[in-house]
């Protein structure tokens, strides 16, 4: 789905986040160790990179590692970079918007999202997904750049008798002044990182779960859901987010501007 368009996922976007992940053509494998690989992919308009991973564990099975990435109580837990999460809407039973903020290293500022969350529960594959969207409610805040997810999404599948074939794929624009060869690169260590941090909370959760709220999942049974029904008409850029991007236009172009004048006078 698109950035900024609020609707609830069909069944091709779900699809296409699979073909995504099975289809390896014009994927460049970057990290392939144990069980864990890592390819990227160029796409055509952007400098950021597409990035897979593909692991196994074999000692945990789907629908654990799907609790804990929907199970927003646990993730305070394990997401070590998490600052907040909450929820703002649901559309329907598998589709919701909500804001998260995280932290990054210094001297970069902190990132937040906000975020159209969508999954799909198959038995033998279950699906998550998500892509950056506007809330009138939630514009950028101060201390922390907006960043942008084009698509984030999670397939599990089951293998062999209990273990899980995982796959993940993001293309994310962190925003801000950072080069664009430096967050391909970051990225491309983050997700193995990433899989082995999902993987140690996963074996974990169902001891924790046992004390916290333990038959507490809506994401299987959304009479559980507390948010309201989203609006819309509210899913739209406040006049405080369009300042917001109209001002880091505008520092684009005046630092491309730099960058012009400055390669002029080199050729000079």
């Amino acid at each position: 789905m698109d950035v900024g368009v609020v609707k609830v996922a069909e069944d091709k976007d779900f699809e296409n986040l699979k073909q995504l992940i099975d289809n390896h053509d014009d994927w460049k494998i970057e990290y392939n160790k144990s069980t864990i690989k890592v390819w990227t992919k160029t796409l055509h308009g952007t400098n950021f990179k597409m990035v897979k991973v593909k692991a196994i564990f074999p000692e945990i099975d789907p629908e654990t590692i799907y609790d804990v990435l929907h199970d927003p109580e646990y993730r305070k837990v394990w997401d070590q970079h998490m600052i907040e999460a909450k929820d703002i809407g649901y559309l329907n039973p598998n589709n919701d918007v909500g804001y998260y903020s995280m932290s990054c290293p210094t001297p970069l500022a902190n990132r937040d999202f906000v975020l159209q969350r969508s999954w799909l529960d198959l038995g033998t594959e279950k699906y998550i997904l998500n892509h950056s969207v506007h809330h009138f409610n939630h514009p950028p805040r101060e201390g922390f750049v907006r960043a942008t997810s084009h698509l984030t999404g999670y397939l599990l599948r089951q293998s062999g008798n209990f273990g899980t074939d995982l796959g993940y794929i993001s293309q994310t624009d962190p925003q801000g002044t950072l080069p664009p060869w430096l967050v391909n690169r970051v990225t491309q260590i983050f997700g193995p990182k990433m899989v082995k941090s999902l993987q140690k909370a996963t074996l974990g959760y169902n001891e924790w779960k046992k004390n916290n709220n333990p038959c507490w999942k809506p994401w299987h049974f959304p009479e559980q859901m507390l948010a309201p029904r989203i609006q819309i008409k509210d899913c739209v850029q406040s006049p405080a987010e369009i300042a917001y991007y109209n001002s880091k236009k505008m520092e684009k172009l005046s630092g491309d501007k730099k960058k012009k004048k400055s390669s002029s006078k080199n050729e000079l």
